[in-house]
């Protein structure tokens, strides 16, 4: 029998959409006020959901507190208050748009997951817009 658990996660940061080999009219068109060079925040909430089999002798899918620690180490430590664009090297080259930041963050928690078990990143950008990864 599989089982999703999830757990809910917030961080604040900052970041800028643009293309730096792109004109500031091009970027401002395709980008709108999401290109300010100033950058602009946002209050991130996180999902993240374990699928897989319950582990006979615990119980679980996946101890909350294992996951709850795995996301403060690589993804509250790693973003919270930070400008994305200048202070996290995973944008580096990488346009921090709320889909490559769920994909980043996938990616950095998929390595510590055991890898039966299936993994999804919900990032919402705002209470309306979120974006869905699992891989």
């Amino acid at each position: 029998m599989k089982v999703k658990v999830s757990r809910k996660a917030h961080f604040n940061a900052a970041h800028r959409l643009y293309r730096p080999d792109w004109s500031f009219e091009k970027n401002e068109a395709v980008f709108g006020k999401c290109n300010n060079p100033r950058y602009h925040g946002h209050n991130y909430d996180l999902i993240v959901s374990v699928e897989g089999e319950i582990d006979p002798e615990t119980g679980y899918v996946m101890d909350m507190k294992v996951l709850k620690d795995l996301i403060k180490a690589h993804v509250e430590d790693a973003f919270d208050h930070k400008n994305l664009n200048e202070d996290v090297a995973d944008f580096k080259g990488l346009n921090p748009t709320a889909e490559n930041i769920a994909v980043v963050i996938w990616n950095k928690l998929r390595s510590q997951i055991d890898e039966s078990k299936k993994l999804e990143v919900v990032l919402y950008e705002t209470p309306r817009n979120f974006v869905t990864y699992t891989g």
